[in-house]
């Protein structure tokens, strides 16, 4: 019963580091430099993402603070902030650039939520189509005959409790970040 599940769980493992990461963008009130992650600035003709171009930091609670590299990107700097939509505020004092957060209401906790709800679900999506590839590769073994039949259930249960645990994890991310986004 030798089955390799080395692809299994690195397109698990890329499936948990993809949800990690957007987690680390939803805005949950608390400055953090991650939201940031994803801004692209139109500098030296190609769009080149923020965290080539400058130095992000944390000044206080919900503020940032956005140093450029190059003093004559400070301005494309704060466009592409302004241009990522990420519904914060930002002010230039011509050295750098400051990144204030608002204070989040009711209303704008909820849709995060429900985005955070909709990111875990296509995580649990790509876990289902990972675990499909694996049994389907399972049985392919099997028809083979370098698996018998004990074996290929055998490694159906096996795979079963990686998905599970793949799923449960998932779940505790999502409902860290939910409880993150409620405080």
């Amino acid at each position: 019963m030798n089955y390799d599940f080395k692809t299994f769980d690195n397109k698990i493992n890329d499936a948990r580091e993809w949800l990690r990461r957007e987690y680390g963008g939803l805005r949950t009130g608390r400055a953090t430099p991650a939201i940031l992650d994803g801004v692209m600035v139109s500098a030296y003709g190609s769009l080149t993402p923020l965290k080539q171009v400058g130095n992000v930091g944390v000044e206080d609670a919900r503020t940032l603070r956005v140093s450029a590299y190059d003093a004559g990107l400070i301005k494309d700097i704060e466009r592409a902030i302004s241009a990522a939509n990420l519904g914060v505020g930002t002010t230039s004092d011509g050295a750098n650039i400051r990144v204030t957060f608002p204070e989040l209401s009711s209303e704008r906790r909820e849709q995060l939520v429900k985005l955070a709800k909709g990111k875990l679900e296509e995580a649990r999506t790509t876990v289902r189509l990972v675990r499909d590839e694996a049994w389907k590769d399972i049985q392919e073994k099997e028809k083979e005959g370098e698996l018998t039949e004990d074996d290929k259930f055998a490694l159906k249960e096996e795979l079963q409790k990686k998905v599970d645990a793949a799923n449960a994890e998932l779940a505790a991310a999502f409902e860290k970040k939910e409880e993150e986004m409620s405080a």
